[in-house]
C-alpha cells in the first residue's frame, strides 16, 4: 500500500512540475525539440543514463518521448542514474532557457533524486568538445549503465562507449 501511495505521489508531483515547465515554455514560445528516438524496454535490471535533455523533454514538454522514459524510469521498469554535473546542467538550463524559478528548480531536484541514483564521478573524460556531453559518458561509466539515452547528435554519433550503446 505505501509503495503504490509513494509512487502515486511522486507521479503527481511529476505532472504538476511538468504543467509549471510547460507553461514557461509556451510563454516564451519556445520550439522545445523533442528528443531522439530512444526507446525503453521493460526491465528491471537496467541501468539507464538520460542525458539533460531527455530530463527537459520530460519535463517542459508534455506528452514526449523523454516524459515517456521519465515515467518508465519513475515505475521502476530499469534503474535510472545521474549525477551532480548532469542535474547541475539541467538545473541551469531551465533557470537560464526557460525561466524556472530556483523554488521549482529545487522541487524537481529534490523529485528526480527519489527516482535516480546521483553520483558523483572521480573519472574524467576529455572525448567530445562539449564538456557536458563527457559528464554523460563519465556518468555512465560510474554506473555500470547499460544504456545512455540522449538527444544529442554529438552522443548519438558514437553509437556506443565503451560498450554502453546510445
Amino acid at each position: 500500500m505505501f509503495l503504490l501511495y509513494k509512487e502515486q505521489t511522486l507521479e503527481k508531483e511529476f505532472f504538476e512540475l511538468q504543467r509549471y515547465g510547460a507553461k514557461l515554455a509556451r510563454e516564451k514560445a519556445s520550439n522545445g525539440k523533442r528528443c531522439g528516438k530512444n526507446s525503453v524496454r521493460r526491465s528491471l535490471n537496467l541501468r539507464v543514463i538520460f542525458d539533460t535533455n531527455i530530463f527537459i523533454s520530460a519535463f517542459v514538454i508534455p506528452g514526449s518521448q523523454g516524459e515517456e522514459a521519465y515515467l518508465h524510469g519513475m515505475k521502476g521498469n530499469f534503474n535510472l542514474f545521474s549525477s551532480v554535473a548532469i542535474l547541475t546542467e539541467m538545473a541551469q538550463k531551465l533557470r537560464e532557457k526557460f525561466g524556472w524559478q530556483e523554488n521549482k528548480i529545487t522541487r524537481l531536484l529534490k523529485t528526480i533524486t527519489k527516482v535516480n541514483a546521483v553520483l558523483k564521478t572521480k573519472t574524467h573524460i576529455h572525448l567530445l568538445a562539449d564538456e557536458s556531453d563527457n559528464r554523460i559518458l563519465e556518468c555512465a561509466v560510474a554506473a555500470k549503465a547499460d544504456f545512455i539515452v540522449t538527444g544529442d547528435k554529438h552522443l548519438l554519433a558514437l553509437k556506443h562507449f565503451q560498450n554502453i550503446p546510445f
